[in-house]
């Protein structure tokens, strides 16, 4: 989703943000709770949502004892702060942004698969630049400081596709040549760090470090996969890795 200057701005992931045109929304005051409560309507854009889902989103298996007035004082302080046009519905709320909209978190996701579709395609400077988009975003948490449940599944949402961006970035960048190769080195050592057991990443360092003529380096990023493999699953690397180091030998 691209960003759109003057227009309408979320971010929920890092620092929360709310930009809308013409107004100071005040975000940076918002309660842990209305930050909550904006976040799960946003992300749930354009359903609208009963409110006994509201109130398991802002408390979980701990509401207060008047929970349905304690979501209304919530509500209305969520609405005063940014206005009763986006945050829409009485038993069923809707979060309404204003046109031209991005959100970061749907940024991210959309980049993600145009970075994805680009790797399928071939287009390595579309994907290097999408999945660029989609990293800037996943590396950042999701609400910092927030313990419920759905926030913390959408996190794990989002580090699965920081983790599939990096494979996208990684694969450009080896494709790319030149001075990407560097930075190609360092993303799939990344990878490798962050899910050892994802045989992408090992395979992507291979490609990287024998594009960078360090051959020897590869094959011996090989052995330790094969032994780690071995040791802990009983396998051996899939056959597309193991051509690849076939491929090295020859």
């Amino acid at each position: 989703m691209p960003y759109f200057p003057g227009g309408t701005r979320v971010q929920l992931c890092g620092s929360f943000a709310i930009e809308l045109p013409g107004r100071d929304t005040g975000s940076s005051r918002l309660s842990r709770q209305a930050r909550l409560l904006f976040a799960y309507l946003v992300l749930c854009r354009p359903q609208p949502v009963p409110r006994e889902v509201l109130i398991d989103a802002l408390w979980g298996d701990d509401p207060p004892p008047s929970a349905d007035r304690a979501l209304t004082v919530v509500i209305s302080k969520l609405r005063a702060a940014i206005g009763a046009d986006i945050v829409q519905g009485r038993g069923e709320l809707s979060a309404v942004l204003p046109d031209p909209a991005a959100v970061d978190v749907e940024r991210a996701l959309g980049a993600l698969h145009t970075a994805e579709s680009a790797v399928a395609s071939g287009s390595w400077r579309r994907a290097w630049f999408a999945s660029l988009t989609a990293l800037f975003v996943t590396r950042r948490t999701l609400l910092p400081g927030a313990t419920s449940l759905w926030v913390e599944s959408r996190r794990r949402q989002l580090a699965d596709a920081g983790v599939r961006a990096l494979e996208c970035y990684t694969t450009a960048c080896v494709h790319l040549g030149g001075g990407e190769l560097a930075a190609a080195e360092r993303a799939a050592r990344d990878l490798v760090a962050a899910t050892p057991l994802r045989e992408t990443g090992h395979l992507l360092l291979m490609q990287s470090l024998a594009a960078r003529g360090n051959v020897a380096e590869a094959l011996s990023s090989y052995e330790q996969l094969r032994r780690m493999l071995r040791d802990e699953l009983g396998t051996l690397p899939s056959p597309t890795v193991q051509d690849y180091y076939l491929e090295l030998l020859g």
